[in-house]
């Protein structure tokens, strides 16, 4: 009897969880975040929802999502027991809220309007697009249908980005890895999004203009922030660890380890905004990253010129 109350009250919690879905399942992210979400035995578990259907989608040009997405489908299926879909309008019958994971940005504002025309919350897996104007189109959608939505990198809730902020910070430099992807027009939104998220949770927005230099080997990108504030992003290839320095009159510190500290911290914040609605990550700061990749780019392409933010 004592056995049969103990699953009765599993099941009850089991049953009220909340039903996540994913668009694309061509990026590690999809089994990672299964993983911590599904599996109550994983160090990192985070209570609270699962995700029980996914919608595989896909790049047939981008190597590193046509060669991922069977593979990783295939394992959200047989380990996690999630049920595959064949397009996002039956996904969003099945669930209460969405993760949009699709490795492509291009992808994400065609499949962001199939999500807001069902009113789904909506997660966005960096990168929220390929382009600035994708991303700001992304963000008239969601106004138009009232539904809420964010998108952030993990890296913008590391455990260890605290410690880096500090009284009177005049500025930052963050870097991490910067490989590119030739079908994101954005380059630097493909991977250099980690590390200009870093930046920007460190700094806050207010970036008016930045100059760039690139070489094979590396991008540094420099922002000067309204108040005086200097930012740097150096991203190198083909890869890196995270890190970051922040600069006061009076004080320098340093990361000592890599800033990278796993998916947990991100979906915490996840379950967070689809729980109360109230996004951790403000739209204006999040297109203003984009903004800022967007000048770095039409900065490259003028020989490093200082550049204003669109």
């Amino acid at each position: 009897m004592r056995l049969l109350c103990v699953l009765s009250v599993a099941l009850t919690a089991f049953a009220a969880d909340l039903r996540l879905g994913i668009v694309g399942t061509d990026t590690s992210h999809t089994v990672a975040f299964a993983s911590v979400l599904n599996d109550p035995a994983n160090k990192d578990h985070v209570a609270g929802a699962r995700i029980v259907a996914a919608y595989k989608g896909g790049s047939p040009d981008i190597p590193e999502s046509w060669n991922r997405v069977e593979k990783f489908s295939s394992e959200l299926q047989s380990k996690w027991g999630v049920e595959l879909v064949p397009d996002i309008k039956t996904l969003c019958g099945k669930v209460d809220a969405i993760l949009l994971e699709s490795v492509d940005g291009r992808a994400h504002l065609k499949q962001a309007r199939e999500v807001f025309d069902c009113g789904k919350p909506l997660f966005i897996d960096k990168p929220l697009a390929a382009t600035l104007e994708d991303a700001r189109e992304i963000a008239r959608l969601g106004k138009e249908k009232g539904v809420k939505w964010f998108s952030a990198s993990s890296l913008r809730f590391s455990e260890g980005l605290p410690r880096m902020k500090m009284e009177n910070m005049n500025g930052a430099i963050t870097w991490g890895p910067g490989p590119l992807e030739e079908h994101h027009q954005l380059d630097l939104s493909w991977y250099g999004i980690h590390a200009v998220e870093m930046l920007y949770a460190i700094l806050g927005p207010g970036c008016r203009e930045v100059t760039r230099v690139s070489s094979l080997d590396a991008d540094v990108v420099t922002g000067q922030w309204n108040d005086g504030r200097i930012g740097t992003v150096r991203l190198i290839r083909p890869y890196s660890k995270f890190g970051a320095v922040t600069f006061s009159p009076k004080e320098i510190i340093q990361s000592d380890k890599d800033l990278y500290t796993g998916y947990k911290p991100l979906l915490v914040e996840i379950l967070k905004f689809f729980e109360s609605g109230r996004v951790p990550v403000r739209e204006e700061e999040t297109l203003e990253m984009f903004a800022f990749m967007d000048a770095a780019l039409r900065s490259k392409n003028a020989g490093g010129a200082p550049t204003r933010l669109r």
